[in-house]
């Protein structure tokens, strides 16, 4: 009798460990079809593991389901078929991300992350060349508001080239002042959270922010960062002062934008919206992530 007990326990043991065999197997097929491009099967087969409900233990299959949206979003007729890929591919990585379960899934896979980010990049930079603006701002948006801290690989397009024949700006009493409003306005939104596209202070994106501050000093910003750059006064690095703006590329363009809160020749410091934290302080000389993607100040301040 004895032996029949240990005999049946260790069938339920190889049950069990074929078992998790198979669930890990599967998983592991949805890494191998994204290592070879096969989008629309890690679609498929991340489906069926969603449905069942074996596998709700692992995060994989969003994690890997939302990589393959965001590669298939731009592709041909399935494309326009499935018009909110790139809606439910953020929706599904931000799920993951905010998890601890899907964290630990995303940074196993980290390579796949930096890869789809530098993928991203190309995209934006082709809808760019095309002149699909439309396109091109809202993977800037998803760049910016999803995958700011990933890891770069090495992508082609702009380069880090902050302005250094911009002219220097005569300082009056009255833009003295007007400054100090600015970055006095602008603190006055620390804290307020991160929203897509947000303009007020229910949530700012990152333009949405400058935008909100400068209206109340009746300049009339674009809610485009790129736009914001291009029809400001371009000032030198070592000119920037209180109430600038500053801008930074992350190789397909302008893609984030903040106000400078330290006067001249202090360490450049900056008010913005960032993804993450919403309207907080950062001090972009201490920061590796923000200097290296520092492109320009520009001002609307207007001197004499």
């Amino acid at each position: 009798m004895k032996q029949l007990k240990v005999l049946v326990l260790l069938t339920g043991l190889i049950c069990i460990s074929f078992a998790s065999f198979g669930q890990v197997k599967a998983l592991d097929k949805l890494e191998v079809l994204y290592d070879q491009g096969h989008y629309k099967m890690v679609l498929r087969k991340a489906n069926r593991l969603l449905d069942q409900p074996d596998y709700d233990y692992s995060y994989k299959p969003e994690f890997y389901k939302s990589l393959a949206l965001f590669q298939l979003a731009d592709q041909g007729l399935w494309a326009e078929f499935h018009p909110k890929a790139l809606q439910e591919a953020r929706e599904l990585f931000s799920v993951v991300i905010a998890s601890p379960e899907g964290i630990k899934v995303f940074n196993t896979h980290l390579n796949h992350v930096s890869q789809l980010k530098r993928d991203l990049v190309k995209k934006a930079l082709a809808y760019k060349a095309e002149g699909k603006q439309a396109k091109f701002d809202e993977i800037q948006q998803i760049l910016f508001g999803l995958f700011d801290r990933i890891p770069d690989l090495d992508v082609p397009g702009e380069i880090n080239a902050p302005v250094v024949d911009a002219p220097e700006i005569r300082e009056t009493a009255a833009t003295s002042q007007e400054r100090e409003a600015i970055v006095k306005y602008a603190k006055k939104q620390l804290g307020v959270p991160y929203k897509w596209s947000g303009v007020d202070v229910d949530g700012f994106d990152c333009s949405g922010f400058t935008s909100y501050v400068m209206k109340e000093f009746k300049v009339s910003l674009s809610r485009r960062a790129e736009d914001q750059y291009n029809s400001s006064t371009k000032v030198k690095q070592k000119n920037a002062q209180k109430g600038d703006l500053v801008f930074f590329n992350n190789g397909s363009g302008i893609s984030h934008v903040g106000i400078v809160i330290s006067a001249k020749g202090e360490p450049l410091t900056m008010i913005h919206a960032s993804s993450s934290k919403g309207v907080i302080v950062t001090n972009i000389e201490d920061s590796e992530y923000w200097l290296k993607r520092l492109y320009a100040i520009g001002t609307y301040v207007k001197g004499e």
